[in-house]
């Protein structure tokens, strides 16, 4: 039987100390915890099974778990263990403590041009990254933007990320409709272009505090995106230079070829770095995280919600902890479960070397149940004032567990390997 500090076998929930809850969503948590070895920080995410079965996100999960093996990079929320046990599937992340972008967006109503320039940079960077790994995050938003404990940014959430190649284009509908590029909602097809879009409503979101398109429906909305021209506020001026709004109308360029950081071949990212508004960006300090931060989080208040932890304490049915797994048959298992079982695998950055799942993606990672017309709707717990929209609720939940969802209807699309709709400007998955 394993010892509770048998570090020699795979990693398991002994080997770390559980900490204050920070978050929680739909059917998992995430909380502080520490490795009792190496007594580094993390972030632990965990998922149960159960629910993600109810839910239709067994095939999600196992692809977010096969993308997050394959990424390393100074500016994304990186994997470092994962690994299940009879009730759970877990993801053990760099721990982020300054908060998401949402939180502290909120609480400022806008950030200064300087420090949105910065946060432009790590994540183009980022962005660049990813793409080379033919990765698309489909869900850059201000929610999924983490600061670390000295302020730099970090790219999270990656439950809806696709691999994609040029020779069969995505047509799902994916990701949250405010951020959505204009080719996603025309159907016709896309590839990375889209994340530059959402990075380009990020940028001008947390300088003006606001949303470049709006609507009160859907169909509004999407009006707005696909033909609505590109407005600045009366004192735009005062909040951006004129290089910034040139980069702001590059991002935000509807025709994908033409826009900021698409050019081919790695060449957009180049373009983005020649780019006057980031001239003064000296990009391989920024790298090393040499550059200091223009906004460093308080470190004296809790960037998240702090509630989350309260509701661990008192209503907690069953509180995690480690325990030893049971034999069992896995024929004896469901079809989703035993995909959980099977493909959930387990990970370990100090022993394991991060590899790609590339060459397999030409067949997407696709639920073993039989595919039904269904589709999920998040619950929204909370409503943002203001410009900020229903979309981006679950302020500070940090790690971005998804909210609850209810049963409908919608035509079936299985492009990605996932389906997508859209219902009140929300993200929605459709599997």
């Amino acid at each position: 039987m394993l010892s509770s500090t048998d570090f020699d076998g795979d990693v398991n929930l002994f080997h770390f100390v559980l900490l204050r809850c920070v978050g929680k969503g739909a059917f998992g948590k995430v909380r502080v915890v520490q490795h009792k070895q190496s007594r580094e920080l993390y972030a632990l995410k965990y998922i149960n099974k159960t629910k993600c079965v109810k839910m239709k996100a067994v095939a999600n999960i196992v692809q977010e778990r096969r993308l997050l093996e394959e990424i390393d990079h100074p500016f994304v929320v990186n994997m470092r263990y994962a690994f299940q046990d009879d009730e759970n599937c877990f993801f053990v992340l760099d721990l982020m403590l300054g908060g998401d972008l949402r939180f502290h967006l909120e609480r400022m109503g806008s950030l200064s041009e300087d420090t949105v320039r910065f946060y432009m940079g790590e994540l183009s960077s980022a962005l660049s990254f990813l793409h080379e790994k033919r990765i698309i995050h489909r869900d850059l938003k201000p929610d999924n933007i983490l600061l670390d404990e000295r302020g730099h940014a970090h790219i999270t959430d990656f439950n809806i990320a696709v691999h994609y190649t040029e020779k069969r284009l995505l047509t799902g509908v994916a990701g949250s409709m405010a951020y959505m590029a204009p080719e996603i909602l025309a159907k016709r097809g896309y590839t990375y272009t889209i994340d530059w879009w959402s990075l380009g409503v990020c940028a001008y979101e947390l300088i003006f505090g606001r949303r470049p398109f709006r609507g009160k429906t859907n169909s509004d909305l999407t009006h707005s995106i696909s033909r609505d021209a590109l407005r600045f506020p009366e004192d735009a001026q005062a909040k951006c230079s004129r290089a910034g709004i040139q980069a702001l109308k590059g991002f935000l360029e509807r025709d994908p070829p033409k826009r900021l950081g698409c050019k081919p071949n790695g060449e957009g990212f180049e373009e983005i770095q020649r780019h006057p508004w980031f001239q003064s960006i000296d990009w391989d300090a920024l790298d090393r995280k040499e550059l200091q931060p223009p906004f460093v989080p308080d470190s004296k208040k809790a960037n998240f919600d702090a509630s989350h932890e309260l509701e661990e304490l008192l209503l907690e049915d069953n509180p995690l902890k480690a325990r030893q797994r049971k034999v069992q048959d896995i024929n004896n298992l469901s079809a989703e479960m035993r995909q959980m079982e099977e493909q959930f695998t387990s990970y370990d950055f100090k022993k394991m070397q991060r590899r790609s799942y590339y060459p397999q993606t030409n067949q997407q990672i696709v639920s073993t149940m039989t595919a039904t017309s269904s589709t999920s709707r998040p619950v929204t717990p909370m409503t943002i004032s203001n410009d900020l929209g229903p979309n981006d609720s679950l302020n500070g939940h940090t790690y971005n567990q998804k909210p609850s969802i209810e049963e409908a209807t919608t035509p079936y699309d299985d492009t990605d390997g996932v389906r997508m709709t859209e219902i009140n400007n929300e993200k929605v998955q459709v599997y």
